[in-house]
């Protein structure tokens, strides 16, 4: 199946595992959260036993240099997309809340990125991610 949208999750290469695992994690739920429509209907196995949706189509992981994710947070803005990000500050904060000061007190420009996730129209999320590779 060819779904109108694509979804991208950019992390930094330079991250420990747990790290990027733990920058994926809060992304992709970021994702959700802004789109409610990403999120599947509930699983049944044949015993009748009911588990929890996943998102409804395939999540691309992508490797990246802060340059890189500096230039697709930079791309997205020009495709009209509206990405979810974590900063290399968010390792040191301990909920939302202080999620959101620590990013509300960094000039775009300045940003520590370490991970980007985008939704969107195929063609624009491709443009914005242009010349990166799958995370091995």
């Amino acid at each position: 199946m060819r779904f109108d949208t694509k979804i991208a999750i950019i992390v930094h290469d330079e991250l420990a595992a747990w790290q990027k695992l733990n920058v994926t994690a809060f992304l992709a739920g970021g994702l959700v959260a802004a789109a409610p429509e990403l999120g599947g209907e509930a699983y049944r196995d044949g015993s009748g036993k009911v588990y929890g949706p996943l998102v409804r189509q395939p999540i691309l992981i992508f490797t990246a240099s802060s340059a890189d994710l500096a230039r697709v947070l930079r791309r997205a803005g020009e495709a009209g997309l509206t990405p979810s990000l974590y900063t290399r500050e968010l390792f040191a904060t301990g909920h939302d809340e202080a999620n959101r000061a620590a990013v509300e007190a960094v000039a775009t420009d300045a940003l520590d990125l370490v991970g980007i996730a985008l939704h969107g129209e195929r063609k624009a999320v491709d443009k914005a991610i242009k010349g990166l590779k799958l995370h091995p």
